[in-house]
């Protein structure tokens, strides 16, 4: 099925194919979930280039087409595998936008080519200093996302003279499915580790309070090797996402072994505790497939720049 999609197959012939008669879907053995998941690590259907997100988004664009191809590659593996969610994080597109000036790329016709090719959400994450998404990007996002939004930042950065509303206030007006605490400063280049919770567990926890009264989601991001999980889930907390940024590092250095074990101990003791599990930074076409093998199930992993690379 993996095959045909990725030489233009639509995705339900591919599906079909891949079913027993009389079945609408094929049902999900481990020995078909490690097939599909070698498949997909060893695959290359990645867009190449920024060419996904043009000026004017063209349905017959070449990026596009790749953009839909590595889509539906991704839902094939992602309906076998226990049903993790792909969410396409913006920041990126914004990022590119924000270095040209202008309103081009626009993030609203990026947002609207990942649903299209079958994004199960979209994550932006507003920086006080605005460096790629900006609120008026966010309330945008939400009137017009079909499917889950998924907000990041860090709980306690509030308003600045630049127009940041703070991010709590930001969050509250637009009410997303999910929001995701990152515990990143102002002049981080990116999210690089997860919460001290030991030293931030009192302050966070009017903060998990205050998302669940607007009927959000909450997901705290936390270190691979950590085990937070009861913790977490006595705050009011409903998710964790690992930080993977080590071991896509790991992966890429060709030794991912201690990296990923820490990886599943993090996410089993998040399912022991009640917690469903998130992952993202860094991951890709490459390194999901032994991720999700060995940690999962994951419910949902945030992929954005890897789409373009």
């Amino acid at each position: 099925a993996l095959n045909r999609v990725r030489t233009g197959t639509p995705l339900a012939s591919a599906a079909a194919m891949a079913s027993p008669p009389g079945c609408a879907h094929a049902t999900p053995t481990p020995a078909r979930v490690a097939r599909h998941t070698r498949h997909f690590s060893s695959g290359r259907a990645v867009a190449t280039g920024m060419a996904a997100f043009d000026h004017s988004v063209r349905p017959c664009n070449m990026g596009v087409s790749a953009l839909l191809t590595l889509s539906n590659s991704a839902r094939v593996l992602w309906q076998t595998a226990a049903m993790t969610k792909l969410s396409v994080n913006l920041n990126k597109v914004a990022v590119l936008r924000n270095s040209r000036g202008g309103a081009l790329p626009d993030v609203l016709a990026a947002a609207r080519v990942a649903i299209a090719a079958g994004a199960d959400g979209i994550t932006v994450h507003p920086r006080p200093d605005q460096r790629h998404i900006r609120p008026d990007d966010v309330h945008a996002l939400a009137r017009m996302l079909t499917v889950e939004f998924n907000i990041e930042g860090n709980p306690f950065a509030g308003p600045n003279a630049q127009g940041y509303p703070g991010f709590l206030e930001l969050v509250e007006a637009v009410r997303p499915a999910q929001v995701t605490l990152v515990p990143d400063g102002d002049a981080q280049i990116t999210s690089d580790h997860g919460f001290d919770f030991a030293r931030d567990r009192e302050r966070l926890a009017p903060v998990i309070a205050r998302l669940k009264r607007i009927g959000a989601r909450v997901s705290l991001f936390v270190d691979a090797g950590s085990v937070w999980g009861a913790d977490l889930r006595a705050l009011g907390a409903d998710r964790i996402e690992i930080y993977t940024g080590p071991y896509a590092h790991a992966f890429a250095a060709g030794q991912p072994g201690d990296a990923l074990a820490a990886c599943a101990h993090t996410a089993a003791d998040a399912r022991a505790a009640g917690l469903a599990v998130n992952a993202g930074h860094d991951l890709d076409q490459d390194n999901l497939g032994p991720l999700l093998a060995a940690a999962g199930p994951i419910a949902e992993v945030s992929i954005g720049h890897a789409l373009f690379n």
